[in-house]
């Protein structure tokens, strides 16, 4: 059984537990591995495409939009801590990190567009830059889903504590343009396990109250094929932790070389229904949220999974 959690978003709050929800994903970049400039016009930023594709999400049953202007698919460049650069031998020259500016120019309107239509939608903006938070928040995001485990932004601890917004708090293994060069982990669930009751703990003691906090495994950030699995397998275990669990398994790659074929990995829009065999595995194992590109087959899988939890599985 899930335990049941009241998510405080600041200006209501969410119950977790009694049914899975569906985050939908909104990603507003040219690069995404799966869904790269769908939804994003480069030269006017006219959110059009992005919120009717929102509206769309939300009309096949997800709960909360996830809002992202930047790429952070394997070997992407990120934007480095103030004083730091980042690693010039390992990133690319065809790739450099988003501004903050390009970022905010990307997501605020349809943050702002998706509120004017529907304003009792609750979004989430997918950053790891307080400055891109903090202007999210204020033109109507409710959380900040932050993939570096708010580490990368030495002041994103700081911003989410005056925000008081709902926030997620992912574990990733370094960079995406380390990830390649990365060497394996022992045991990928304790790892986890251990970093984010850290991670967890240093949040809350920089004054982000504990019912703010969602914590997400990060599959496949920094993690390879084999230790994606494990920690899908022990999912469960993360229930330990105390906190509401988030997990995103949408098309990634380790179900891609699952289901390919003469030595190919399956391209993405092939991975939907092994998609769906991770998700469901995952309702099944305690997951609160579900964050997915498939919204409504995720959903209908989510509403039988829930079923099968309430009776006792």
């Amino acid at each position: 059984m899930r335990a049941i959690f009241h998510w405080n978003l600041g200006s209501r709050t969410l119950e977790l537990g009694r049914r899975t929800l569906i985050m939908g994903v909104v990603n507003v970049t040219p690069d995404s591995f799966s869904d790269g400039g769908q939804y994003l016009d480069l030269q006017n930023h006219d959110p059009e495409k992005a919120v009717a594709r929102a509206e769309r999400l939300l009309a096949e049953g997800a709960v909360i939009i996830d809002v992202g202007g930047e790429s952070t698919r394997p070997g992407a460049a990120v934007v480095a801590a103030p004083g730091k650069s980042a690693p010039t031998d390992t990133v690319p020259r065809t790739r450099t990190p988003v501004s903050e500016d390009e970022e905010q120019a990307r997501v605020l309107p349809v943050i702002r567009e998706i509120k004017r239509r529907k304003p009792d939608a609750i979004i989430s903006v997918d950053t790891y830059k307080a400055s891109v938070a903090r202007a999210a928040v204020e033109a109507g995001a409710e959380i900040v889903n932050d993939i570096s485990g708010f580490r990368w932004d030495p002041k994103m601890l700081k911003t989410l504590a005056e925000l008081k917004v709902g926030a997620v708090l992912m574990h990733t293994r370094g960079k995406p343009e380390e990830w390649r060069s990365l060497p394996p982990i022992g045991d990928p669930v304790l790892l986890v396990k251990r970093e984010l009751r850290e991670w967890a703990e240093a949040a809350t003691l920089a004054g982000i109250k504990r019912d703010h906090l969602v914590l997400d495994p990060g599959f496949g950030f920094g993690k390879n094929f084999a230790e994606n699995y494990p920690l899908l397998a022990h999912f469960q275990e993360l229930q330990q932790l105390g906190y509401p669990l988030l997990a995103g398994t949408s098309r990634k790659s380790f179900i891609g070389r699952t289901l390919g074929r003469n030595g190919k990995d399956a391209p993405v829009e092939e991975r939907r229904y092994g998609t769906l065999a991770t998700e469901t595995a995952l309702v099944l194992k305690g997951a609160h949220i579900l964050r997915t590109h498939d919204v409504l087959a995720a959903a209908e899988a989510a509403r039988v999974s829930d079923a099968i939890v309430a009776s006792g599985g």
